[in-house]
């Protein structure tokens, strides 16, 4: 069974309408979860701290969509096994 990664993350935005942020070197990670129930509930905790801040957004990125099960490995991958 495949695994359903989630990573968490956020920074401060250039501007709170667009999702460019201002400082990639200053990028927050939260974490990686094995679920996305977990993974909100840790995004809704980091996000509700940085609520008074506009600029501040976290996200949550499906890693699981990343990747085709199916295909083969690139080279890189098969340097891990």
């Amino acid at each position: 069974m495949a695994q359903r990664l989630h990573l968490v993350f956020g920074g401060e935005l250039i501007d709170p309408t667009k999702n460019a942020f201002k400082d990639v070197e200053d990028i927050h990670i939260v974490g990686m979860y094995p679920s996305y129930a977990t993974a909100y509930d840790a995004w809704k905790s980091e996000a509700q701290k940085t609520v008074d801040n506009a600029h501040m957004r976290y996200f949550i990125a499906h890693i699981h969509r990343l990747r085709d099960e199916e295909a083969e490995a690139s080279s890189t991958e098969e340097l891990g096994s």
